[in-house]
């Protein structure tokens, strides 16, 4: 590997750019004509327009990226995450072209992409799931209906290609299953082609923790401790910590273990998450991200490891360098992800930086691709920054996050920076150990 293709933009791309460099790998940045002021195209060796701001005409376009590999001589490509981090025809196009994709194969991607595939295959790892259908939900309704009763109500209808929140429903009463999963087929259907759906036991008040994964593909898996992203916004992380606090040491060092061997078993290769709900001491999975995630950083400061770096050395073929008791967690850390939206209303606020300071200190880590002048476009996500912040303990990390908000300045836009000012000082949030509804329920959202 020589030469690697950052298909993505923002905070992502930049953090890639930075790790090939340190790697002594060229760059090549690939923008849409939105982008062209994005702080990484500065800092690659050769940049390529693949299209107008609209993603499915550029950040999304396969044939336009392969292309823009070719023509620039890049060697690999880099996903990131988002846009096309997970879809496997692309990984299965690139390695075709004769490209490194930056990822697992194709097929374990589409194999971890399907919930029901993922859960029978996590199953068959000892990775603990949640009771359920046991695979797709048949088209005899008697036959759900029984599956139901047997699970035990309140259970949850979910789209079998569905993620980040989307085709999913809550069924409370026996009589409303037949027509939720009526509705959650149609939906599925429309928005993710496939209309496969299955059930699932719903835990109440669980707390999302996922455990972070490097592996090789070559027999050697490691995990890098394990993280809590339990407050979150319909679905959408806003805060996220490592280690998640208040965990059954018994249950974390098992379910930990239980990753490692399922990487070993998937054959997987790169950078991984998997993805639980933790209720009552038990763990419970729920997909798995077969990308870096944008919480990364924070298992980055509590181990010293570079997730970036080693994500790309294992998959451009190289073992890895790590084994399982080189791994020390050490500390805490905590990250804000700064968005460009209304902090009341969440409706996005694109437009210019007019003015932006990065807050520093001891423990202090930023990675933003924002700068004064900085024009934010209204075409993507509007994540613009994650704040990060590590200390000996949980409370001197809250504490450096408390200043380092104090001390962070976005002029001429919005952001949901007083938001995380709020939080990082509510009484339930400090204490540690919040589900995943309690951000709503203090915002009022039902």
């Amino acid at each position: 590997m020589q030469k690697v293709l950052i298909a993505n933009r923002g905070e992502i791309a930049l953090r890639i750019i930075r790790a090939c460099k340190e790697l002594g790998l060229k760059t090549v940045a690939v923008h849409s004509t939105a982008d062209r002021e994005l702080m990484h195209l500065a800092m690659a060796d050769e940049t390529v327009c693949i299209g107008p701001a609209i993603a499915t005409e550029s950040y999304l376009n396969i044939p336009r990226i392969i292309s823009a590999a070719e023509v620039t001589g890049a060697d690999a490509i880099h996903p990131g995450y988002g846009f096309l981090a997970e879809n496997a025809d692309f990984a299965e196009q690139i390695e075709r072209s004769g490209f490194t994709f930056i990822g697992p194969s194709a097929d374990v991607i589409r194999l971890m992409g399907d919930k029901v595939s993922a859960i029978e295959a996590m199953k068959k790892a000892g990775v603990p799931t949640v009771p359920g259908s046991d695979g797709p939900l048949p088209e005899d309704e008697q036959k759900c209906l029984q599956i139901a009763k047997r699970v035990g109500y309140p259970v949850i209808i979910k789209a079998s290609g569905g993620g980040g929140g989307r085709g999913m429903r809550v069924v409370h009463k026996e009589e409303d299953l037949i027509k939720s999963i009526r509705l959650t087929r149609t939906e599925a259907g429309a928005a993710f082609g496939n209309p496969m759906v299955y059930l699932e036991k719903f835990l109440t008040n669980p707390r999302h923790v996922e455990v972070q994964v490097l592996s090789d593909g070559q027999g050697n898996a490691i995990h890098l401790g394990d993280r809590d992203c339990s407050l979150q916004r319909r679905h959408q992380k806003i805060i996220e910590e490592a280690p998640a606090p208040g965990v059954d040491e018994k249950a974390r060092a098992e379910v930990q273990a239980r990753c490692v061997q399922a990487c070993i078993e998937l054959g997987y290769r790169g950078a991984g998450t998997f993805e639980f709900l933790y209720e009552d001491g038990q763990f419970f999975f729920i997909e798995m991200n077969t990308r870096i995630q944008v919480e990364h950083p924070i298992s980055e400061m509590v181990t010293g490891i570079d997730i970036l770096k080693e994500q790309i050395k294992v998959c451009g073929g190289l073992p890895l360098s790590l084994k399982q008791e080189d791994v020390v967690i050490r500390g805490h850390a905590i990250e804000c992800r700064i968005n460009a939206e209304d902090p009341t209303s969440f409706l996005p606020s694109p437009g210019t930086v007019s003015f932006f300071h990065a807050p520093g200190g001891n423990g202090v880590r930023v990675d933003s691709h924002l700068y004064s002048g900085y024009k934010v476009p209204p075409n993507y996500d509007s994540l613009v920054g994650k704040l990060i912040t590590y200390g000996a303990t949980r409370d001197e990390a809250m504490a450096r996050m408390r200043n380092a908000l104090d001390e962070l300045v976005v002029d001429g836009i919005k952001t949901n920076t007083p938001l995380h000012r709020e939080l990082v000082r509510d009484e339930g949030f400090c204490k540690g150990g919040v589900n995943i509804h309690y951000l709503e329920k203090k915002l009022g959202i039902s």
